[in-house]
């Protein structure tokens, strides 16, 4: 398990991007586990949720979306506040950026940190970085709970099914479609990141999405799932990884061991079952040390900073940044 460079900055390869349609209503914009921007075109607006990591990446979504229509991009909705899913938002200029009051507040305690933080990991998906205005992207409109809009006559539920992989995850429900965007509470053949979530919480908000019975769900990452195999899978597969995880970790630090050897011994027990998922072992030592952290004495997750990033790093690698 030899990572020999700091987080993704190894990660170099360009992924291929598709765009599928879920319904008359609703788009996918994946890239082989990179991360996705969900689209949906209602009467006379379009939603889009999770703005890629810039403005020069997301002008391959717009590109996209004037493929299949003509209609305005009046709508950003940010799944939660992570920069690689916000700081694109300025290119689609939209009238309004939507977010969950925890996501509002997320960004005020820790964007800035966030943002140093993403670009310093993983430098590939923040292609043409310099494209980013100065300062943070703020949602106009915050909602608590839920909130229904109407695209003309499409109903669209944004909704906070609870804490999973940050305090203010929001998902998007397309009733009438039976469509769901999850954002990053559910993943598909890649590798939850967990640095900021809330490990006991997640698995019940999981079971709360499964409980709307999505037939078809657009994941944080992964291909788009087009089914309610495929979306059982998605959810099975997340709640897996994300219980395994944790109880691997509770388990150590219950026993006295240190953060260190929980790391190893967790990362080769989940390996041989989930070593081939999308950054893997990117992914790893961010998620054990949060676990560790909620198992042990912070029950909210701490503020990454690119310093704690290489730090954290250094001491579980036993590498050199």
């Amino acid at each position: 398990m030899n990572t020999k460079t700091f987080a993704s900055h190894a990660d170099l390869e360009v992924k291929k991007v598709s765009f599928d349609k879920l319904s008359d209503h609703a788009w996918a914009y994946t890239a082989e586990g990179d991360p996705n921007t969900g689209i949906v075109i209602g009467d006379d607006a379009v939603m889009v949720i999770d703005t890629q990591a810039t403005p020069v990446m997301a002008q391959d979504v717009i590109r996209r979306i004037r493929e299949v229509t003509d209609k305005p991009i009046k709508y950003v909705l940010l799944s939660h506040y992570h920069a690689v899913r916000v700081l694109g938002a300025s290119a689609y200029q939209p009238e309004h950026i939507i977010a969950s009051q925890d996501t509002y507040d997320l960004i005020v305690e820790r964007g800035e940190q966030d943002k140093a933080s993403e670009i310093g990991r993983f430098p590939r998906l923040f292609q043409a970085v310099e494209s980013v205005p100065p300062g943070m992207t703020w949602p106009t409109i915050t909602f608590t709970g839920k909130m229904t809009m109407f695209l003309g006559k499409l109903e669209v539920q944004i909704l906070q099914l609870g804490r999973g992989h940050t305090k203010g995850d929001t998902v998007v429900w397309l009733p009438q479609d039976r469509v769901l965007f999850s954002g990053d509470l559910v993943e598909f053949d890649a590798t939850p990141y967990a640095g900021d979530a809330y490990f006991k919480d997640w698995p019940q908000t999981l079971d709360n999405i499964a409980a709307l019975k999505p037939e078809k769900l657009v994941p944080g990452r992964g291909r788009a799932l087009q089914n309610p195999s495929e979306v059982a899978a998605g959810l099975c597969g997340t709640r897996a990884f994300v219980s395994e995880l944790y109880e691997s970790v509770k388990a150590g630090a219950s026993a006295g061991l240190d953060l260190k050897t929980v790391y190893r011994e967790t990362y080769e027990r989940l390996a041989p079952k989930y070593g081939q998922w999308v950054i893997f072992a990117h992914c790893m030592p961010f998620d054990v040390t949060r676990a560790y952290d909620e198992a042990t004495q912070y029950p909210d997750p701490r503020i990454w900073t690119a310093e704690r990033d290489i730090a954290m790093w250094q001491a579980l690698e036993d590498i050199k940044a």
